[in-house]
């Protein structure tokens, strides 16, 4: 595994599910890790207990991401108190789904405030910190490169977003040395979308491999994008669904 030693890491909405494994690798790496979240304090909490296990510093911080000054100050507070910042991995996100026809706008809206617009506002912050060499990484979907069924509309339009932002971002940050990347996980066995639910498996029908990853598998990928062996890697959408989308 890289080494991370030295570092110090904020994972948005890492309370469980993929944030929370993600969270757990970066520190089993080296890294310090600041944890936000927004509700499920006893899951966050879990969480960064594993990462004081594991030798490293662990800072919780509860955030509304769709809040768009707490998505800020948490950035903010988490290169204050840990002393610095160096990787942001910006994991936050719901889903909402249903008849294309039947989506309120209110529905609309905080689908973009969370998915779009509070890794905006998180990676802008977090610009302002990162020192060369630093990383940006944000979990988008693989539905942003295939639809493969009907009532995902609003949740595919929000993760397709995230393309031109990362490109975006990339292009004006690498000047500064800093690296902006997507990672595009498919079906994960989680609370959102767990290998025994009613969809499950239609979407393994789907895949060269047919099985759900596990958080595991995408906190893999991101400690390898967050690692200097990702330093000439920038602006990339990194796909991981065990074939889903070929």
């Amino acid at each position: 595994m890289a080494d991370l030693s030295g570092t110090v890491a904020l994972v948005t909405g890492a309370s469980r599910g993929i944030g929370a494994a993600i969270a757990r690798r970066l520190a089993r790496q080296g890294a310090d890790v600041a944890l936000t979240y927004s509700s499920s304090p006893d899951k966050a909490a879990e969480a960064a207990r594993d990462i004081e296990a594991a030798g490293r510093r662990a800072l919780l911080i509860q955030a509304d991401s769709a809040d768009p000054v707490a998505a800020a100050a948490a950035v903010d507070r988490a290169a204050a108190e840990l002393g610095r910042l160096d990787i942001l991995v910006a994991n936050a996100g719901i889903a909402l789904h249903g008849p294309f026809a039947e989506i309120p706008v209110e529905a609309f809206d905080r689908s973009i405030a969370i998915n779009v617009r509070g890794v905006f506002v998180a990676a802008q912050a977090a610009a302002r910190h990162l020192p060369e060499g630093g990383r940006i990484i944000v979990i988008g979907s693989n539905l942003a490169e295939r639809v493969p069924g009907a009532g995902i509309t609003l949740y595919t339009l929000s993760k397709t977003a995230l393309t031109g932002l990362v490109k975006g971002a990339a292009r004006d940050l690498g000047p500064q040395g800093i690296t902006v990347n997507l990672v595009q996980p498919g079906p994960t066995d989680t609370d959102m979308n767990p290998a025994d639910g009613p969809r499950a498996d239609t979407l393994r029908s789907l895949m060269a491999i047919p099985r759900y990853g596990s958080g595991d598998d995408i906190a893999g990928l991101v400690a390898w994008v967050a690692s200097a062996e990702s330093r000439f890697v920038t602006g990339a959408a990194l796909t991981i669904d065990g074939g889903m989308s070929i």
